[in-house]
């Protein structure tokens, strides 16, 4: 009988696990949902400055061509705005995005400087006792562009004032429910794209290409960094979305073998009793 009250047990406490990674599931479900959401919603904005800041850069003149984000030089230091999430319990994505990181800077032959975002980054870093610019935490599932201008005015001040060099983002881009891609792109110096001829437009800008082109640039870097976080948060809902949902199925199977489990020691604690029983009659008889 002991060993039916601590399989009752066990099928007790598996039971209680799967109710709380199938809540956990439910509620990452509706984020990962809303982080979507407002990814989707800020993309046609994306496109757009990214198409002007295109056209300016291809326009004739020397006044864009002095602007520091656009300045390429010889590189001395590089920065990383390594991204991740505050929390753990989903899958591998941490992990996979810490390794990116690292093996970007073993790459650069010059010194390398971390802005984390997210808890799980910064404790990964500075276990292994890189250097440390900044760090940001508690944005929250549902961060504004002012809540993130203070990782990108580090990023333009420090650029602009000559302390590095090259910046890139790393963080978790979102394919899909089910992919989540550790993605590294370089920020600084800016690189506009090239627009087709059929597609270039000629416009007209007030007060200047120039002046618009000064304007445009930081408020480019600014959402570079504000719709990868963006992204790093889809991302984030989505792995521990997927991961609580394969606990809850692991917990379930677990449950049902635990049942058969209990069923067989409950079969046999029967069937012994009843030998008891008829062989004491057996004695009397």
């Amino acid at each position: 009988m002991a060993n039916t009250r601590l399989i009752r047990r066990r099928i007790r406490g598996v039971q209680a696990t799967s109710k709380i990674t199938r809540a956990m599931e439910m509620i990452a479900t509706l984020k990962m949902r809303r982080a979507q959401e407002r990814g989707l919603a800020g993309r046609p904005y994306s496109d757009k400055i990214t198409q002007v800041l295109a056209d300016l850069a291809a326009l004739p003149g020397e006044a864009k061509a002095l602007h520091p984000l656009l300045q390429s030089r010889p590189v001395a230091k590089v920065a990383v705005v390594h991204i991740t999430p505050d929390r753990g319990l989903c899958g591998g994505l941490n992990a996979n995005i810490n390794r990116k990181t690292v093996s970007l800077i073993l790459e650069q032959s010059v010194p390398v400087t971390l802005i984390n975002v997210g808890r799980k980054g910064l404790e990964f870093m500075r276990r292994y006792g890189r250097d440390i610019r900044a760090e940001f935490s508690r944005l929250g599932d549902r961060p504004s562009l002012l809540d993130t201008l203070p990782i990108s005015r580090i990023i333009i001040d420090d650029y602009t004032n000559g302390v590095i060099d090259l910046v890139y983002l790393v963080y978790a881009q979102f394919i899909s429910t089910m992919v989540q891609r550790p993605v590294m792109r370089q920020i600084l110096p800016v690189e506009p794209a090239e627009i087709p001829t059929a597609e270039n437009v000629d416009y007209i800008y007030e007060p200047g290409p120039a002046a618009v082109l000064g304007e445009l640039l930081p408020r480019f870097v600014e959402m570079q960094v504000y719709h990868a976080i963006l992204e790093s948060i889809a991302s984030e809902q989505s792995a521990r979305m997927v991961a609580m949902r394969n606990a809850t199925d692991s917990a379930n199977e677990l449950i049902e073998e635990l049942t058969l489990m209990y069923n067989k020691a409950r079969q046999e604690s029967i069937t012994t009793e009843l030998l008891d029983i008829t062989g004491g009659a057996a004695a009397l008889a």
